[in-house]
């Protein structure tokens, strides 16, 4: 067993609870993951996803400086759990199915990866939910509730049972942080 991958899911774990609580410490827990699973991904051909995990590192220190109001979000600048706006809903959609299907295409040229589909389009909506989290748009976990049984199915294809299980607790939080925040959120 890969003691990587497990520090990864356990870090992950402790991560998804400070998310769905809303908690600051998520950029901190979350930092960590992506930088394990890194090595995860590359150790096991999961080639778009190492690729996320080093775009979720920029990411969560983005997500930091915009939570702790170090940069000011234009659409949120009290930084509230809210609604994304409407603008946005219909761009974010074309976006995520665009570099989705971009992401796929790639690995299926590439003829390393087995996965390509669920990984490639795993990878393009996580683009978009990581966006919306660090927004505070409760409509990222939408993009979560997409992708997190498509990331349980592909771990679970590489026999990675930690990741497995992560992914599959995932699934369900994502389902219960959608409707927490969307009561949370102030519009």
């Amino acid at each position: 067993m890969d003691y990587i991958e497990i520090a990864g899911a356990v870090v992950g774990l402790i991560a998804v609870a400070f998310e769905y609580k809303a908690s600051i410490w998520l950029w901190i827990f979350g930092l960590i993951m992506p930088i394990l699973y890194t090595i995860v991904c590359f150790q096991n051909g999961i080639y778009a996803n190492m690729c996320i995990n080093i775009y979720y590192v920029i990411a969560y220190i983005y997500g930091l400086l915009v939570w702790t109001n170090v940069i000011r979000s234009k659409s949120n600048p009290e930084q509230h759990i809210c609604s994304m706006p409407k603008k946005y809903i219909l761009p974010a959609i074309i976006f995520t199915i665009v570099i989705s299907s971009i992401i796929s295409y790639i690995l299926y040229l590439m003829h390393e990866s087995d996965i390509y589909l669920l990984d490639g389009f795993s990878t393009g909506i996580s683009i978009t939910g990581m966006w919306m989290m660090t927004k505070k748009y409760y409509q990222k976990w939408l993009c979560w509730i997409m992708v997190d049984p498509i990331l349980t199915v592909m771990f679970a294809t590489k026999l990675l049972i930690p990741s497995t299980i992560l992914y599959a607790t995932y699934s369900i939080v994502s389902v219960m942080g959608y409707f927490k925040w969307k009561k949370e959120s102030i519009n």
